[in-house]
């Protein structure tokens, strides 16, 4: 079968509809530019892609990693934009060429969140939920917007899956969208009356500035572990990004986890009032300089925890006698701290609505304790499907895909789906990704060693790079960990990812257990510029119908 090549058109991202205009003379003063003559100038909207570019834009042209923006500024104007904003570089390169006002500005990157802010007005008093880590992003937001659907609000998302205002699901392809649209998106929410948002923050969005000038009432984190090193050179660095969005720049208050030394580190360090959660739950061995220490009784803690199905069940104490018993139908002990964090999260910001001080907060726990258990007990929030994150895609043998794409989110994923039956396999399918950090390849080969019985490798988005040269450095890790430990694992090699997943099926027993992890909600892969359409659960499932084995129901957010 030939891959089907898919041509992908960035769509105009949904903008509030009475906002107003901005002069630019204003829009220039908060940038450090000068409008001239044209200050007096209308602007409805505001664009770092002239794809997406509409009548009454300001355009604002930044470097890129091939091309600075400005090269695309003529189209821009040609779709509407009535003015550039964009560095010197780019007034050099645009010279007298356009007949719109062209803005320099020192540093335009760093204005555009900002400009954004004034431009759509922003979430007004909506309150917003952010969460960063490395691992659990995409599920505790999902978690958070279904608590709080639970408790009766209507809500926003902005994450890797998609984004919602409201019911209207809007296809994501950014873990957090650019700063322009990040604005008017919450415009949007706020314009339609929703009660509350909540947001993936990954490290790409803090240091590219794609947050700057949104306050979050609460940010949350959930761990820290390899991951993305070719953007911050070391854990150091990728660390020092994640602190940005704990800080009065970015947030009101924080929950941070602290099960590992990083998140021990985070609360000790944050500029905001911070509340502690403790899950019991180690993510990583990676350090962080010298450890804190664990704190003996932190604010929030989880006990008791315990199977229920592929699920759990667990007990969640909080201040001032709060208690929560809590249930997710999710699989994995991690998906356990993505719960209890969501739900610490919304907690503190009921009791912060509350009002001030220690009192109000005391009279205020039995009333939210209440509220938060009456929804967790009618609704079951944390049983809400994620799309490829931990989905199950068939039941005998238990086949799964998941987004896990790092060392310690795939060792999780393959802990989670071990069955404890004398005689279940788990076969595993994974990749890495091109053009990203190379050292976690090894490792990832060398945890698959571990986790699994049988140990497939394949193509993950190569990007621009050799796919063969990373699975060979996949392999490399596999093969050193299984023959210097004797694990005795059977390990293979695939280019085509659906010939990968086909081979595990193929080899798999209706009590065996298929792990298919890395690219989890993707519906594309990346092939040296060219998107080709690959769905893991298509591909899975087609696989699964093949072989006379039964399947899950497909979710709504599949190829």
């Amino acid at each position: 079968m030939r891959d089907r090549v898919l041509v992908e058109q960035p769509a105009h991202p949904p903008r509030p509809v009475h906002h107003g205009a901005v002069a630019l003379g204003t829009i220039a003063a908060l940038a450090g530019a000068d409008a001239g003559a044209s200050a007096d100038m209308a602007v409805t909207g505001a664009s770092l892609d002239s794809r997406t570019v509409l009548p009454g834009d300001l355009y604002i042209a930044l470097p890129g990693a091939h091309a600075h923006g400005a090269a695309f500024a003529a189209s821009a104007v040609s779709a509407g934009a009535v003015a550039v904003l964009t560095d010197d570089a780019g007034t050099r390169q645009l010279g007298d060429a356009l007949p719109v006002p062209v803005l320099g500005c020192p540093d335009p990157r760093g204005a555009t969140g900002a400009v954004a802010a004034l431009i759509y007005g922003g979430a007004g008093d909506m309150p917003l939920f952010g969460v960063t880590g490395t691992n659990g992003k995409t599920t505790t937001t999902y978690f958070v917007n279904s608590l709080l659907r639970a408790l009766g609000k209507t809500t926003g998302l902005i994450g890797t899956i998609e984004i919602l205002a409201g019911d209207e699901p809007i296809p994501s392809k950014l873990t957090t969208p650019e700063s322009t649209d990040v604005h008017a998106l919450l415009a949007v929410m706020a314009e339609r009356g929703l009660g509350a948002a909540s947001m993936e923050v990954s490290s790409h969005a803090l240091a590219f500035g794609r947050v700057d000038s949104v306050v979050f009432d609460v940010a949350g984190f959930t761990n820290l572990t390899q991951d993305h090193l070719d953007l911050h050179g070391g854990m150091g660095g990728y660390y020092a990004t994640k602190a940005r969005l704990f800080t009065p720049e970015h947030a009101k208050r924080a929950v941070v986890t602290v099960d590992d030394p990083w998140g021990r580190r985070m609360a000790a360090e944050a500029t905001v009032p911070v509340r502690t959660l403790a899950t019991g739950q180690q993510a990583g061995t990676d350090q962080a300089g010298p450890d804190q220490a664990a704190p003996a009784d932190a604010d929030w803690r989880v006990s008791r925890m315990r199977r229920d199905g592929i699920g759990s069940r667990f007990e969640l104490h909080g201040p001032d006698g709060a208690f929560l018993a809590v249930h997710t139908g999710l699989a994995g002990d991690f998906n356990v701290s993505n719960a209890a964090l969501a739900l610490v999260m919304v907690a503190e910001q009921l009791l912060a609505d509350a009002g001030p001080g220690a009192a109000a907060r005391t009279d205020a726990v039995p009333a939210v304790q209440t509220a938060l258990q009456e929804a967790l007990d009618t609704h079951d929030p944390f049983t809400v499907d994620v799309p490829g994150r931990m989905q199950l895609v068939g039941t005998a043998p238990v086949a799964v895909v998941d987004f896990a794409h790092n060392p310690d989110a795939l060792k999780r994923a393959l802990v989670a789906v071990r069955s404890p039956e004398a005689g279940s396999q788990v076969i595993v399918v994974f990749g890495a990704t091109g053009e990203r950090d190379a050292t976690k390849r090894p490792i990832m080969g060398a945890v698959a060693v571990e986790g699994a019985d049988v140990v497939i490798i394949t193509d993950d988005d190569p990007h621009d790079e050799d796919p063969a040269a990373i699975r060979a450095d996949v392999l490399q890790g596999a093969v050193q960990a299984n023959e210097g430990r004797a694990r005795g694992r059977r390990i293979e090699e695939f280019d085509r990812r659906a010939d990968a997943i086909f081979r595990a099926v193929e080899l798999a027993g209706p009590g065996d257990t298929i792990l298919v992890a890395g690219r989890g909600h993707e519906v594309h892969q990346e092939v040296k510029g060219v998107n080709v359409a690959l769905d893991d659960r298509v591909e899975l499932r087609s696989a699964l119908d093949h072989f006379g084995f039964p399947a899950a129901t497909a979710s709504r957010i599949e190829s």
